[in-house]
């Protein structure tokens, strides 16, 4: 049996309703989905550039229905879950960047929380949906720079806008789910927590290896804010394939499963940043190279990870790609990406690799 579990048949012709998929990690989704045979309609603001990977890619050909929208605006949002009637829904739009937060954090409040709330309420009078993943962040925990993982009942928290705003989805979920879907109902909630995301077609600012890809390309060093950081690092096909796997449980068995998930690495794939950016500039070649970023910067925790037992023995889920085998096909797909090759073609060889695993 295949470790991400995810089940074709189960997935041919079901209808899909995915926020956020013109992001990097709702691209991803979209085309697994489309290999798995879903009918997914989708619901984002546009893509940030031409070279982001949904443009690229041509993601929008794997859709049912590509609907620019915000989550900030509940009616267009409630308008558009119904219309697609969809047995599914995958809540990944969000404001995902840490910095961003401190520049912007209403915006990133109103996003993630108010965005959040949007799609439940939607969803709660939508009768055609059985099943509903919230796509939070590890970053949801109170960090407290344990040696070990957060678990799931660990205590919300947050420091930074971003990170706060994440925990409170997250109780907004909680809440939603215990005041609306009652266990034994035909619609079932839950949450997943995933780590540190990297894979080809990510250009978001300030972030690792989008940064160091910008910086290569452009023949200079990678400036680095605190290379002892450690993460859990994870290629994008991971979680998503957990997404999928919890959603397909929920909606087989949801009193089961409607609460919160982690979906992290392996251990040996929580390395500090300094070890992800000699790998990448390893892999690169070409005279890449890395040096320190002198100056003041806003906090970020300097330890982070997750504890994924829950989703091993309840979900049957495992990490599939190891860490080397993340940053060779991350590598692999932005080198592609500047020798101009067919993106759609590397990206579905990928995602064709990762469902014979």
């Amino acid at each position: 049996m295949k470790a991400n579990l995810i089940d074709p048949h189960f997935w041919n012709g079901r209808r899909v309703f995915l926020t956020g998929h013109t992001g990097f990690k709702g691209a991803w989704l979209t085309l697994l989905l489309r290999r798995l045979g879903a009918h997914v309609t989708g619901f984002a603001l546009p893509s940030n550039s031409n070279d982001e990977l949904f443009e690229i890619a041509n993601v929008a050909s794997a859709l049912g229905k590509h609907e620019i929208g915000d989550i900030r605006n509940p009616e267009a949002l409630a308008a558009s879950l119904r219309a697609a009637e969809p047995e599914i829904v995958l809540h990944l739009a969000a404001q995902s960047l840490v910095r961003l937060s401190y520049d912007q954090p209403v915006l990133t409040y109103a996003t993630n929380v108010m965005g959040t709330v949007h799609l439940l309420e939607a969803v709660r009078h939508c009768p055609s949906v059985r099943a509903t993943v919230v796509v939070t962040s590890d970053k949801c925990y109170e960090n407290l720079e344990w040696v070990w993982g957060y678990r799931e009942n660990d205590r919300m928290g947050g420091y930074d806008p971003y990170s706060n705003s994440k925990g409170c989805a997250e109780l907004v979920t909680a809440s939603y789910r215990n005041s609306f879907f009652p266990p034994h109902g035909s619609s079932h909630i839950a949450s997943a927590r995933a780590g540190n995301v990297i894979g080809g077609g990510d250009w978001a600012q300030d972030r690792l290896i989008p940064d160091a890809i910008r910086a290569f390309v452009a023949g200079r060093p990678l400036q680095i804010r605190n290379p002892n950081a450690i993460r859990p690092w994870q290629h994008v096909l991971d979680p998503v394939g957990g997404y999928l796997r919890l959603a397909q449980c929920l909606y087989q068995d949801g009193s089961r499963y409607a609460e919160g998930w982690n979906f992290g690495p392996m251990a040996s794939s929580e390395v500090p940043v300094s070890e992800v950016v000699s790998r990448v500039v390893q892999a690169w070649g070409n005279s890449a190279s890395w040096e320190i970023e002198r100056g003041a910067h806003p906090h970020e925790a300097a330890y982070l990870k997750l504890d994924c037992s829950k989703a091993s023995s309840r979900l049957n889920w495992v990490p599939a790609i190891e860490f080397e085998k993340a940053i060779a096909l991350t590598t692999d797909w932005y080198r592609a990406f500047a020798n101009k090759e067919d993106l759609r073609a590397v990206t579905e060889a990928q995602i064709e690799d990762f469902l014979s695993t």
